[in-house]
């Protein structure tokens, strides 16, 4: 199919040479730029099943395990009008992002959906701002959720993300028109969070800092988000939250050589009402277009 869009974005580069970084050097700011364009393509089943599968990989973490990312990958793949894949170098490449989302509804009787519905609802008792997310996606329940899934490599800009959501409206508008299921009463997204902890390296060879003290106490450490859009969107959602993974997984120390601190990565859902879902988006386009 066509690309559906296309934008410029730039992207900070390092210098192409010690000869011309030495002689931009009175500035600690400057950097060469590279011109990327960002193409927008529907989901495609003969070329996107890798990298979308190792996008979910990466959004679900270490609890990617507890579901078989194959079977969900090709339930996204099986609606290639809904949803949009982010690429640069045209459309047989991998995605480098991706933005859908899935009726859990209409799916309810397939094994990876099933899978879903019993790890969110777990999630939701454990954490209380969650709470009402277990009765909501309960099969016998009467609303209808639209699970957002949504994920990028790390190196891409945020900007990318309004037109996934703009265009996800436009194609949920067109489907209803069309009798489709997907007249929604709530949106569900998935997402990450991470917050620094105490790294555990050399801990008994060096007295820990006051932040690492900080971090290291239960309650006490700030929330940071993977994905900025986030925190717009959370100012139009009913409930949100983080929540640790169920497998066990290592806290990291990549952060350790620079600083203090390691990161632990949690999951995050946000929930947000249909009739509420338009505004969140106008906020991302706003946020995003006040740089």
């Amino acid at each position: 199919m066509a690309k559906r869009k296309e934008i410029d974005k730039n992207r900070e580069e390092e210098p192409e040479s010690q000869e011309s970084s030495s002689e931009e050097s009175s500035s600690d700011d400057d950097t060469n730029m590279l011109d990327v364009e960002f193409e927008w393509f529907d989901p495609q089943p003969e070329h996107d099943f890798h990298g979308l599968k190792t996008l979910l990989r990466q959004l679900f973490d270490v609890d990617a395990q507890s579901f078989d990312l194959s079977a969900l990958t090709d339930l996204i793949l099986a609606q290639p009008l809904l949803g949009s894949t982010v690429k640069v170098d045209g459309n047989k490449t991998d995605p480098y992002a991706f933005l859908t989302v899935i009726n859990l509804h209409e799916h309810q009787d397939k094994e990876v959906i099933e899978k879903m519905i019993v790890y969110i609802r777990a999630q939701a008792k454990r954490n209380s701002a969650l709470s009402k997310l277990d009765d909501l996606v309960e099969k016998s329940a009467n609303a209808r959720i639209g699970l957002v899934l949504t994920e990028r490599l790390v190196n891409i800009p945020s900007e990318v993300v309004p037109p996934m959501y703009k265009m996800l409206l436009e194609e949920i508008s067109w489907a209803i028109e069309e009798k489709e299921p997907y007249n929604f009463t709530h949106y569900l997204i998935l997402s990450k969070t991470y917050q620094e902890v105490a790294s555990a390296l050399n801990e008994e060879d060096s007295p820990k800092s006051k932040k690492q003290k900080k971090a290291g106490k239960k309650g006490t450490s700030e929330v940071f988000y993977f994905h900025p859009e986030d925190e717009v969107l959370q100012r139009h959602a009913s409930c949100f939250g983080s929540y640790e993974y169920l497998v066990e997984g290592a806290k990291s120390d990549s952060k350790r050589t620079f600083q203090e601190l390691g990161i632990k990565p949690e999951g995050h859902m946000i929930l947000i009402e249909a009739n509420k879902f338009e505004a969140a988006v106008k906020g991302l386009q706003e946020y995003f277009s006040q740089g």
